[in-house]
């Protein structure tokens, strides 16, 4: 059984005031407002058990200035928990943006790293920059495949994040169905497709956090066992978001994942130069696929999703953290940059962890899907 190195706050403060940004869209079906109000609920309840004062700020719209106005940057650290301004596709990095303009610390990556991340040919040619091992790749604007021979591949927006435009469909074993994929995201998604080698091998996913010496988490795997066709090997949106579908009730999350020293010492490695490379801050987290002995690195996010059924908060909880002891931890991280509240989380001690690996099941028994960005 492979031991993983504990990481924790000496001595943590539970008192930093925290204020909780999290964005609510109007359009959302009742039953999806419902949940997400409970997950903001659970974790500034976490929090707030542990002692920090906690305060809940929806966004409804796109006036985040305009709701940040009574706070006093100087007196609270925000928790951006917030993925887009309501109304307003593909704006992550606006909101980091305009906590920066307003003054605001807050937790999680910077601006400049949300937008980057958003570009997957710009973070392909990071990694590439770096050495970091990642599958071959190219980006299509026209649906030719010209000289492109490497199959299976998959077809991805080359903008988009959260797996949209990913599905079954997306995996091509043929020059005819890569044009027909990119013609597609052309079409629908109106942005070019990146294209890469699909690896069809084990895929983990991995969370990181820290500045300066960041530390990998305990690696979560998906599943695929018991699918056989290469194109259910795939994390699709369906199968993260969509419950009662085939593959969010079939992919199952494990973790830790069941990894030898020597493969997960190299795991760990390229997570870290990944999470360097990108300029990840705070917290984030690195999706990989493993084929014959290498680790490719299939996607980066560095404002992954952590309520309480996410990859992250199972691994943090393997290393001995509560779900409110893991959001003090990364509100410690982003406090060592307040010019009032400082204090950096930067020494460790042992913890202990749990007795064996978490297997995410439905209420009936089930394997559930795991609910993870």
């Amino acid at each position: 059984m492979l031991i993983y190195i504990q990481v924790m706050v000496e001595h943590p403060r539970r008192d930093l005031p925290v204020l909780l940004l999290h964005n609510v869209n109007p359009l959302w079906t009742p039953a999806d407002i419902a949940e997400a109000a409970e997950d903001v609920a659970t974790l500034g309840d976490a929090l707030k058990g542990l002692g920090h004062p906690v305060e809940l700020l929806p966004i409804e719209d796109g006036r985040l200035a305009a709701r940040l106005e009574p706070f006093d940057p100087r007196r609270q650290i925000v928790f951006n928990w917030c993925e887009e301004l309501p109304g307003v596709p593909h704006s992550e990095a606006e909101v980091a943006a305009a906590l920066e303009t307003l003054g605001f610390v807050f937790t999680g990556s910077p601006s400049h790293v949300l937008e980057m991340s958003q570009d997957k040919p710009r973070v392909k040619r990071i990694l590439d920059a770096e050495g970091v091992s990642t599958p071959p790749w190219a980006v299509f604007d026209v649906p030719w495949a010209g000289d492109w021979d490497i199959f299976p591949a998959i077809v991805k927006a080359a903008y988009e994040h959260c797996s949209i435009g990913i599905s079954a469909e997306s995996v091509v074993t043929s020059p005819a169905e890569l044009e027909n994929r990119v013609a597609y995201i052309l079409e629908n998604h109106g942005q070019p497709a990146l294209v890469e080698e699909f690896i069809d091998g084990r895929e983990f996913h991995v969370a990181a956090w820290g500045n300066g010496t960041a530390r990998a988490l305990p690696a979560a795997e998906m599943d695929y066992v018991g699918l056989t066709d290469i194109r259910d090997r795939l994390f699709t949106y369906d199968a993260k978001y969509l419950p009662g579908s085939r593959l969010y009730e079939t992919i199952e999350l494990r973790v830790p994942a069941e990894l030898d020293p020597p493969a997960w010492a190299e795991l760990e490695q390229v997570v870290l130069a990944t999470y360097r490379a990108t300029g990840c801050r705070d917290y984030g987290r690195v999706d990989l696929r493993y084929r014959g002995d290498v680790f490719y690195v299939i996607d980066v996010n560095p404002n992954p999703d952590i309520n309480p059924k996410t990859s992250m908060t199972y691994a943090a909880a393997e290393l001995g953290y509560s779900y409110g002891e893991m959001g003090s931890f990364i509100v410690n991280l982003a406090a060592a940059r307040h010019p009032v509240l400082r204090g950096a989380p930067d020494s460790a001690r042992p913890a202990g962890a749990s007795s064996g690996p978490i297997r995410v099941k439905a209420a009936d028994g089930r394997p559930k899907g795991p609910y993870t960005r």
